[in-house]
């Protein structure tokens, strides 16, 4: 975990720490995740204190009132900053209904998450192509699909650019967009120093139409990668991704005895 944390932060960062930089830009990363899991299981059981820690912007204040089914389909993505899971987790328990498409098979402490979004209502679709193809239907008839964009897959077929390297990111959004003729909405958590939860949102995102299907996909993928690099950026700190996403970096970053 560790070394997957170091590879990730050296390549948001630039590629240009040193050891005792990007050490301490470990920590950092890591005490933001430890503080993000406290306040989740503190504050998950009880809405009315959550509310008090979370801050909406103009977007996603529309998104809570916006019926479970509109005229058009919308395609909502999230990135793992700051405490995401807490922010979601309250926004259903405002009525927000989306279809949240989820890792399959989950175990351990993925499971234990599982069930806890269960337990509060969320509509919660392991992935899976019966998944995708009822995904799809959802969008066709004006609904939210909601979905992680930078948890890392094995071995993918295709390696969209994310700050300027091949990553090991899914594209399944991509494809459901393109699909569904829907837009795609960022989505994220930032910590600010007032110490609340802002929740954060990208203008709508138009797919790019192209004749061949798979050059589509891919450039409507890096297009919203790029606009997610830049809430990223924000906060690096608080991007608490620990798995490697760009798995050729791990050889590449600074360790006990210097670069490799």
């Amino acid at each position: 975990m560790i070394q997957a944390v170091r590879a990730n932060q050296w390549v948001v960062r630039g590629e240009t720490l040193k050891k005792g930089a990007l050490d301490q830009a470990v920590l950092e990363t890591l005490r933001n995740s430890t503080r993000s899991i406290f306040d989740l299981y503190h504050y998950m059981q009880n809405p009315k204190a959550t509310g008090h820690l979370i801050v909406l912007d103009p977007t996603s204040q529309a998104l809570i009132r916006r019926p479970e089914f509109d005229k058009r389909g919308l395609m909502l993505v999230g990135l793992h900053l700051s405490n995401f899971d807490l922010a979601l987790q309250w926004f259903i328990q405002q009525g927000f209904r989306p279809l949240v498409l989820t890792i399959p098979n989950p175990r351990g402490g993925r499971r234990l998450e599982y069930e806890v979004r269960k337990k509060i209502g969320m509509n919660l679709v392991p992935a899976s192509f019966a998944a995708l193809r009822q995904a799809l239907r959802h969008l066709q008839q004006g609904g939210v699909v909601m979905t992680g964009i930078d948890r890392p897959i094995p071995a993918p077929k295709v390696y969209p650019r994310f700050f300027g390297r091949p990553a090991a990111l899914p594209m399944h959004h991509i494809s459901l967009a393109v699909k569904a003729k829907v837009p795609v909405m960022i989505i994220v958590t930032n910590l600010q120093p007032d110490g609340k939860y802002h929740m954060l949102t990208s203008d709508l995102i138009e797919m790019d139409p192209h004749r061949d299907r798979a050059t589509e996909e891919i450039q409507n993928a890096e297009k919203v990668l790029g606009i997610a690099e830049r809430f990223i950026r924000q906060a690096p700190q608080q991007w608490s991704i620990s798995l490697p996403v760009w798995p050729q970096a791990l050889d590449l970053v600074p360790n006990k005895t210097g670069m490799q």
